[in-house]
């Protein structure tokens, strides 16, 4: 696998080695040991799996400690604009982001660790989005910062009028407002 360093330490977008022949193609999406040599020993406890259409926006989530989660996330089939927030508080990288294009095409991943908010939009007619987590899902801990904060100055690449988002990630606050807890 081949890592590419993001503006923000400690964020990496994973290139997996495809190999391709007449029959179609083999990558390995992950391999503990490998995973392991670049960014420690690091157990996922939870594989996810969404599907979504064009235009769902899905986040930016995230969970406090002690239920913080480190993330492997990758699309399976279409393509999405991935994003990842800092919130890491004594970081010089705070309140900034990073987005990559993922897609079944490009098979890219994003290691996104903890201490980071997570959010990607939908930009093929759907999407499967896959991740892996190392840490369980816990609702009382679960937090986010919602997408349009003007703060972050993000451009989705769409008009506001064509997202779609839920009820729940609405009601999120400003990074401003959130009282980061990393």
């Amino acid at each position: 696998m081949k890592l590419i360093k993001t503006s923000i330490p400690d964020l990496f977008v994973i290139e997996p080695k495809i190999f391709s022949d007449s029959r179609g193609n083999f990558f390995e999406p992950y391999n503990k040991y490998e995973f392991d040599k670049y960014f420690g020993q690091t157990t996922f406890v939870q594989d996810n799996e969404s599907r979504s259409s064009r235009g769902v926006l899905r986040g930016f989530h995230f969970q406090k400690p002690p239920f913080d989660q480190a993330k492997l996330v990758r699309c399976v089939r279409g393509e999405v604009l991935d994003v990842a927030l800092d919130l890491r508080k004594n970081s010089p990288t705070f309140g900034r982001y990073e987005s990559v294009i993922l897609s079944g095409h490009n098979k890219k991943q994003f290691f996104i660790p903890r201490g980071f908010a997570h959010a990607f939009l939908v930009i093929s007619d759907f999407a499967i989005f896959s991740y892996k987590v190392d840490n369980i899902y816990a609702p009382k801990f679960d937090s986010g910062v919602i997408w349009n904060d003007s703060s972050l100055s993000i451009d989705w690449g769409v008009k506001e009028s064509e997202i779609i988002i839920s009820t729940k990630d609405r009601g999120l606050k400003s990074l401003a407002e959130i009282n980061s807890p990393f």
